[in-house]
């Protein structure tokens, strides 16, 4: 069965089976397909599910290729904000939080490769199509596995 990009863009992202068993859960594995078939009334919250974990990959990778403590902040807000239960519970989430993502930009050295998942980053979060989000799903899967995480082998050699 071929698996969906959504869910391959999360397995690319979430590599270690502890970082995926504490970020990835069915929902969010799920979120997908569930807004797919989603009623039109459900259809917001379900869309925002899946920015939040296209968003919460992009993350992950940032913080995984800089080792950088705001982008493990933000990814933290990200998954807490996947607990709610409504659109207006995600963006109290946020918004209470909001400094968080400030930091983020603020006290971040980025390369190319941060400086492109920063923009599929706010390209998610600025989505409000399912063909927007899914050109981001697509370009964050073809840069995926393009970067470098040489930094960590330097790290544990010492």
């Amino acid at each position: 069965m071929l698996v969906p990009p959504y869910q391959r863009l999360l397995e690319a992202a979430f590599t270690k089976p502890a970082d995926a068993t504490q970020y990835l859960h069915a929902t969010t594995i799920s979120a997908y397909r569930t807004f797919e078939q989603a009623d039109t009334a459900e259809l917001p919250f379900r869309f925002e599910r899946v920015r939040l974990g296209v968003a919460l990959a992009l993350m992950k990778l940032l913080a995984d290729l800089g080792d950088s403590e705001e982008a493990r902040r933000v990814l933290d807000v990200l998954h807490r904000a996947l607990r709610a239960r409504s659109v207006t519970e995600i963006d109290t989430t946020i918004n209470k939080d909001a400094k968080v993502f400030e930091q983020l930009y603020t006290n971040l050295y980025v390369n190319e490769d941060g400086e492109q998942l920063l923009g599929l980053f706010e390209r998610a979060l600025d989505a409000d199509t399912q063909p927007l989000m899914d050109a981001v799903i697509r370009e964050a899967l073809i840069l995926a596995p393009k970067l470098d995480f040489s930094h960590h082998d330097e790290d544990d050699e010492e």
